[in-house]
């Protein structure tokens, strides 16, 4: 049996059965990420001694009938951007050393810890996070498992590439404007941005309150189960939401049977979507309309805000840098390095001004959700494009936002968002259908998206 074919959920139940071990699907899921690691480079560092330590200790526990936790022995990996106690995080940086006691978990890692996941490593990011493809001075270019020559997106590209190729079934990724949706849907996997303040983040993100962090899995469930597991509040970030109260898996299989459905193909009429993508997502739409969701074509009542997101996301990007000598400066990635001088040039009213336009997004949307459950759209409008650029040859964009539109506009309004594969294009790359709520309202994301993947509505059921 190929245990790095199961997803989290099968694998618990494979332990609980006594069928194999947290041994066995750790040793497989290290051995396909270092055979895997030289064409995808998906992983900054393996760290397998402490990963078969865990393991080996997960399969007593499940010997003797007392698992630690939800996810006692399951694989996970985490993003280079949070910190996993006794490995450097250097988030794709040369600016950042490898020196130190890193003696802390970030609050997702550390309520992984505490259920018993066992760790594999730390995945690629980009530097500090900043861009929507993966590729840093540090690690090299990240490429997508479908075709190498093809990125797998980012911020959180590493983290899909791993799941996508079965090394772990889950891993943690950051989403700042898109970050584990574009590349959970390059990869063909599923991706979740929890309403802000779900997972808690610590150290806090320079780009503030747009940042956020979720689960990165092969399945709905297996995001609904990871968040049971990160969702719980942590007292290093203020900002934290108390504890959901009920878990996300009990309302999954409530189905769409009634469920208001707000489908919006091209934001309307405001982006330019690829026919393969246009094709896959109305299929999915049609899917959902057949499982008894009442599904209207309609569309936010927004301008694209890629300003508003600039001023932001650029100020982030200097605040972060602001302290930087020439020297260390010289180390950043060229794109990074034109960023921070854009948001130095904004003043502090150019940002209260950005602030006022995201509170009002954010009201747009809360009203348009007293009509809609949930809205759809495409993830993104094209498909994985060359590795190792920011912008798909030829487009004539200067920035990954130019090619993200259905992605940042909800990292500021703070809504749930998920990405569901629903096929592939001509050539063969996954398709990824954005599902998107009220604040708040993670578990009806959840529910929609395991309604396609028990309808075979999904890339891996088509």
């Amino acid at each position: 049996m190929e245990l790095t074919d199961l997803t989290a959920v099968q694998l618990l139940d494979g332990y609980r059965k006594g069928e194999f071990s947290p041994v066995e699907a750790t040793e497989q899921a290290l051995e396909r990420a270092r055979r895997l690691q030289p064409e995808v480079n998906a992983f900054v560092r393996l760290t397998e001694e402490d990963a078969l330590a865990r393991a080996r200790e997960s399969a007593e526990r499940w010997r003797s009938g007392a698992p630690a936790g939800l996810l006692d022995g399951v694989p996970v990996t985490v993003k280079d951007i949070l910190l996993l106690r006794g490995h450097p995080t250097l988030r794709g940086s040369k600016t950042i050393s490898e020196q130190g006691r890193w003696e802390e978990d970030a609050p997702s890692v550390a309520r992984l810890r505490e259920h018993g996941a066992v760790f594999l490593g730390k995945t690629t990011t980009p530097e500090y996070g900043w861009k929507g493809v993966t590729d840093s001075p540090l690690s090299g270019v990240t490429r997508n498992p479908y075709d190498p020559s093809r990125t797998a997106g980012g911020s959180s590209g590493g983290s899909a590439a791993a799941v996508a190729l079965g090394a772990g079934p889950l891993s943690l990724g950051t989403d700042g404007g898109g970050s584990v949706r574009i590349p959970a849907a390059f990869c063909g996997i599923f991706g979740l941005k929890p309403t802000y303040g779900r997972v808690p983040l610590y150290p806090a993100s320079a780009f503030g309150t747009l940042s956020h962090a979720g689960p990165m899995t092969r399945d709905a469930a297996d995001a609904a189960l990871m968040l049971d597991v990160i969702g719980a509040p942590d007292p290093r970030d203020w900002s934290a939401l108390p504890p959901s109260p009920e878990s996300f898996t009990a309302g999954l299989n409530k189905g769409v049977r009634g469920l208001r459905v707000a489908y919006s193909p091209s934001l309307g009429g405001q982006v330019a979507v690829r026919p393969a993508v246009a094709a896959a997502v109305r299929r999915a739409v049609a899917g959902l309309a057949d499982l008894g969701a009442y599904v209207e074509e309609a569309d936010p009542d927004f301008s694209e805000p890629v300003d508003v997101f600039h001023t932001l996301w650029f100020s982030g990007a200097a605040r972060l840098t602001q302290n930087f000598s020439p020297r260390r400066r010289q180390l950043l990635d060229p794109g990074l390095r034109e960023i921070c001088a854009q948001g130095a040039k904004f003043s502090a009213l150019d940002y209260l001004a950005a602030v006022d336009v995201r509170m009002d997004l954010g009201r747009r949307m809360g009203l348009f959700h007293e009509r809609y459950d949930v809205l759809v759209t495409p993830t993104l409008p094209v498909t994985a494009f060359e590795a190792g650029r920011e912008v798909p040859e030829g487009s004539g964009l200067r920035r990954w936002t130019g090619w993200t539109p259905f992605t940042y506009p909800f990292n500021l309004t703070q809504q749930p968002a998920a990405t569901v594969p629903v096929g592939a294009d001509d050539e063969g790359l996954p398709v990824g259908m954005q599902i998107v709520a009220a604040r708040h309202r993670d578990d009806l994301v959840l529910r929609a998206s395991h309604a396609l993947y028990e309808g075979g509505l999904t890339l891996s059921g088509s």
